[in-house]
């Protein structure tokens, strides 16, 4: 007797190599001790939240009693704090966002699914650069549509613009991008934006409904090296940028992001309106309350950044010294090697042997490489140095 959909147990079959990775660490630290393990599978953020969130906090048990304190708000979120958090947009984007340009939501994948489900139809396809966060797939799949992977150049993981123009078809209804990018740590460039930008408008002639850009942003506060991680919201106008708190204020758990739409976009209130209502009808209703009041009072804080960039010049120097071929991440906390033996899954086998986890790429959509995730402390890192010495030494 089958309980759930087809489609649902070919989910479960196929479901996400990053939990599975991660669900391998616990049986291994279980068998052989915390210690023993050097895992690098999931991107939940080690670090804890910046002083002000445990203030905040104290700030806003005192006001529990009140009355409505965590009550019904308008479904696209408290105005007080939809203000806060336009001055914030606006500031990292580099162009005044107003207000009601925002809709708070729960994190980022809470936004890309409001927005997914006020544009997309059954056919409709969406466009994406491999690798790419596993999810996509199943969130364009929740709303009858198509994801669409076009490979990224080798190594670099830049934009083939070529293949992406060459992708689109009058099916396409959205091109996703991630910038900096899980699980490669690239950066799309300005002039590559650009040129993104201008195969859209080129195809967007004669269409009744235009593409739209997403863009999907957690970690646009982590690059490093003094990269610059474009604003689309000047570069094209129908795009939108969705967003979280999750990495930059390490709160995860707390599901709390906005959606923004482009101040510029011709037509943009049917847009706004329309994520508004399915951020409730999807079930979500309203971002959390007290999430949003935590967020009011914080914004404008994060981590230290400094730390990440400490932990990737560690993980850099373990690759080096055992000969692994890679691209230094220029943002976010992964790094994207290529495999020895060109086999990721069989490879990353090899790793779990030496009490190393990471992720095949084939989890991601491009075989051939592993994800490590650098989002632990240094001494994990260091730990596996010898572990990351021997899996490469058996493919030499």
């Amino acid at each position: 007797m089958q309980l759930i959909s087809d489609q649902i147990a070919g989910y479960v079959e196929r479901s996400s190599w990053i939990r599975k990775m991660f669900e391998e660490g616990i049986a291994l630290k279980k068998q052989f001790g915390e210690d023993a393990v050097c895992d690098f599978s999931l991107g939940n953020p080690d670090l804890p939240p910046p002083a002000s969130v445990k203030d905040a906090l104290l700030e806003l048990a005192e006001d529990a009693d009140k009355p409505f304190f965590m009550g019904y708000m308008p479904n696209f979120g408290y105005p007080d704090v939809r203000e806060k958090l336009a001055a914030v947009v606006s500031k990292e984007q580099g162009v005044s966002v107003p207000a009601d340009c925002l809709v708070i939501t729960c994190g980022a994948a809470g936004a890309l699914n409001s927005v997914f489900r006020a544009t997309l139809g059954p056919g409709d396809e969406v466009i994406t650069p491999t690798p790419f966060f596993v999810e996509y797939g199943f969130y364009c799949e929740n709303h009858g549509a198509k994801l669409v992977p076009v490979p990224a150049r080798e190594l670099t993981f830049e934009l083939d613009l070529d293949a992406m123009d060459k992708a689109i078809t009058d099916k396409t209804r959205v091109v996703l991008i991630n910038s900096p990018n899980n699980p490669t740590g690239a950066v799309y460039s300005r002039e590559q934006l650009e040129g993104l930008a201008a195969i859209l408008e080129k195809h967007n002639q004669g269409r009744e409904r235009p593409i739209i850009l997403l863009a999907d942003e957690p970690y646009r506060f982590l690059a490093f090296d003094g990269v610059e991680v474009p604003s689309l919201l000047d570069i094209y106008d129908y795009s939108v940028v969705c967003s979280s708190f999750s990495k930059n204020l390490s709160m995860a758990g707390e599901r709390i992001g906005y959606a923004c739409i482009n101040p510029a976009m011709p037509g943009k209130e049917a847009l706004i309106g329309g994520v508004t209502l399915t951020n409730r009808i999807l079930g979500f209703v309203n971002a959390p309350a007290l999430a949003q009041k935590l967020l009011g009072k914080v914004l404008g804080s994060t981590v230290d950044a400094s730390v990440y960039d400490a932990r990737r010049k560690a993980m850099a120097s373990i690759l080096d010294n055992a000969g692994y071929e890679y691209t230094m991440p220029r943002g976010a906390f992964y790094f994207f090697p290529k495999a020895p033996g060109g086999d990721d899954v069989k490879f990353c086998a090899s790793l779990t042997e030496e009490k190393v986890l990471a992720v095949p790429g084939t989890g991601f959509g491009r075989p051939g490489y592993f994800r490590l995730a650098f989002c632990v402390s240094e001494d994990v890192i260091l730990r596996a140095k010898d572990g990351m010495a021997a899996a490469m030494a058996k493919y030499k």
